[in-house]
């Protein structure tokens, strides 16, 4: 259910007449950061668009969402354009999105698809700005369902183009907060038919700390900053104060994980079950991941596990790494020179239906060199090792902590070094390196952690400003630990050099609280290297979206054709399996799986067809096919079955399917 109110005035007084707020208060007192409350205060500056419609979105629960609707450009009267729905990262408000500043989030402002033919509606996030309820962490059954009701507002709209009846052709944006909330709505919603995700996760658990270690420089100020951005909005909201944020259960796991710096049991669970995970394989929407190498909350390892989900899915995908983010580029090339044009070509060509917009090769890349990078997929094709080896004895204590700044390490003064031998060629580093120590040591925090990262010394700077903590036990006994680090870019090249240090803290992770001396027997590292040009595309992505990749062809060869799916027997019965093409205007199409009349008869199936389904009439149409359970049974009687897709009008992205028993 999706109610909804208007106003043509972009601000609504508290005084006005309305129905009470719902959000629950709980009658703590919390304190924050100056520099936290003169970010708020910033906020409240963004200057505001006039001509914007302020609409109240009633989602499933009843907690009102403050929103804007504004049309595309130019658009006349009678005309309908696709709609591209944005809300705002953590601690800001959705006037935010408007604004060309948080580009170096990868953000790209709503004013810029308003120039591209897109309406937008932005709309303030549960427990932030003017909106009801409490912040729950973009979990799919709260945020999720919110973006979904927002959607239904959309299908009212005069201006906006349908797909069918309360199916409008939308499109979501938006970065950090607003990328993860994509994944919690479109792992839901099938109405959703483009994302472009930026600085998204699918483990918050691992954005927030790793292997229970807390990144406090972070947490802190999302945690207090959360808090006020509910508070200071919240009181002028239209429908009445709001004066709720985050629930008081976040507030007091919180609480007790920043006094010992680690995350525990309860509060981990708290967290991960408000994350997307998994569900991201159930996302259809052709999906443009944007990512930060120097990002220190979201690294890169979890673009590439979005990316390993949605190839599940058989999903058109296409990742982007740029230098920005919850970070500090230092080496250039990045924000919107690379973001915008990348995002806005995305929502033409499925929005759109623009079979000539240049989205580009499948995975580019901003390496630690400041330059743009591109292959046909991500990973990249194996190609190697780049391995170092180094030991030495290490003291731990409190003073560790001022290595590095809140948000980015730098290089550490108290460590174990391994060298990373120079290469006689130039070599592309693009995934997870792999730590693996062999140690024994005493300390008066038993379960403790030691600190890993790459320096580059031509540079002088942290390569990619990460730094990962790795657990140790130090009780005296020997042991081993081996442990994947933060994802990086580099370009290796003769001149290049590099240096493993493990160190004792990291202002990252907070305050280290054991003394106490390690060691470390054995360090070996190893860095992935890939092969960029030997990568071969994802044939979903090749067929399904226009633009040059690295791997292809001559304009002298023949074109590809249609791929084939491989799928076995028990997915095909559980979830089906997905198809995708175009048609040559928006129109019903029917799509069929077709077994030779040989297998029909010899499996006694009574129909060649064994799945079939109509589209919903888009030009870019996807469905899912899923024989009835009769058929799936009677399939198991060969090792495998090789289906043909048919379709009606327009053509299909996959020839055949071929499923496995």
């Amino acid at each position: 259910m999706c109610v909804v109110s208007r106003s043509r005035f972009r601000r609504v007084p508290a005084s006005t007449t309305r129905r009470p707020a719902t959000r629950a208060r709980a009658g703590t007192t919390r304190a924050a950061a100056a520099a936290t409350l003169a970010a708020i205060g910033a906020l409240a500056a963004v200057p505001a668009v006039a001509s914007a419609e302020q609409v109240t979105i009633t989602s499933f629960d009843g907690t009102k969402l403050d929103a804007d609707f504004l049309p595309a450009e130019g658009l006349k009267a009678g005309e309908k354009a696709p709609t591209v729905v944005m809300t705002h990262g953590f601690l800001f408000t959705r006037e935010s999105t408007e604004s060309g500043l948080l580009g170096l989030l990868g953000q790209v402002p709503a004013g810029a698809f308003r120039k591209a033919g897109y309406n937008t509606v932005t709309y303030d996030s549960r427990g932030f700005g003017r909106s009801g309820g409490e912040i729950e962490l973009d979990s799919p059954d709260f945020e999720g369902r919110d973006a979904s009701a927002v959607v239904s507002y959309v299908a009212t709209r005069p201006e906006a183009r349908l797909d069918g009846p309360g199916d409008p052709r939308v499109g979501m944006s938006g970065a950090s907060y607003g990328g993860g909330v994509q994944w919690a709505a479109a792992s839901r919603d099938r109405r959703i038919d483009a994302l472009t995700p930026s600085l998204s996760w699918t483990s918050l658990v691992q954005a927030i700390g790793r292997d229970r270690r807390l990144k406090l420089g972070w947490w802190l100020p999302l945690v207090g900053g959360g808090e006020l951005s509910g508070l200071a909005f919240g009181a002028i909201a239209p429908q009445g104060p709001e004066l709720g944020a985050l629930p008081p259960e976040l507030i007091r796991l919180s609480a007790q994980a920043v006094l010992t710096g680690k995350a525990g049991p309860e509060f981990t669970e708290y967290i991960r079950a408000r994350s997307t995970g998994e569900a991201i394989a159930k996302v259809e929407a052709p999906a443009l991941i944007i990512q930060g190498t120097p990002d220190t909350v979201i690294g890169l390892d979890q673009s590439i596990e979005m990316r390993r989900l949605l190839r599940q899915a058989g999903t058109p995908t296409k990742v982007l790494w740029f230098c920005g983010g919850h970070g500090l580029c230092l080496t250039g090339t990045g924000g919107e020179d690379v973001v915008r044009p990348r995002v806005l070509a995305w929502m033409d060509r499925w929005l759109k239906g623009d079979a000539k917009a240049q989205v580009g090769p499948a995975f580019e890349w901003v390496a630690d060199d400041g330059k743009l990078r591109s292959a046909a997929d991500l990973p990249l094709k194996p190609a190697g090792e780049i391995t170092a080896q180094g030991s030495g004895k290490l003291t731990i204590t409190p003073l560790g902590t001022a290595s590095g700044l809140v948000v980015a390490a730098t290089r550490a003064l108290n460590a174990v070094e391994a060298p990373i031998p120079a290469q006689t060629g130039t070599r592309d580093v693009v995934g997870v390196p792999t730590l693996r120590l062999r140690y024994s040591g005493t300390s008066t925090d038993v379960q403790s952690h030691l600190f890993a990262q790459i320096v580059d010394e031509t540079r002088g700077v942290v390569v990619g400003n990460q730094v990962t903590p790795i657990p140790v036990v130090l009780d005296g006994r020997e042991h081993t630990v081996e442990r994947p680090l933060e994802g990086v870019a580099m370009r290796v090249t003769p001149g290049s050099r590099y240096r493993l240090q493990v160190s004792d803290g990291s202002n990252v992770y907070g305050l280290t609280t054991g003394v106490g001396a390690v060691d470390l027997k054995d360090v070996r590292i190893a860095l992935p290297v890939g092969d960029a040009a030997g990568t071969t595309a994802d044939p979903t992505f090749v067929n399904g979206v226009a633009g040059t990749t690295a791997a292809a062809p001559a304009a002298t060869t023949r074109p590809r054709r249609p791929g084939t799916k491989r799928i076995r027997l028990k997915t095909l019965r559980a979830t089906g399996v997905v198809l995708r093409g175009d048609a040559a205007k928006a129109r019903r199409v029917r799509v069929s799986l077709v077994v030779s009349a040989t297998t029909a008869k010899r499996l006694k199936l009574g129909s060649r067809t064994i799945a079939t389904k109509r589209t919903t009439g888009k030009r870019a149409w996807s469905v899912r096919l899923r024989p009835t359970a009769k058929v799936a049974t009677t399939l198991r009687r060969r090792a495998s079955v090789t289906a043909t897709v048919r379709v009606s009008a327009g053509t299909s992205r996959t020839a055949k399917v071929v499923v496995r028993r």
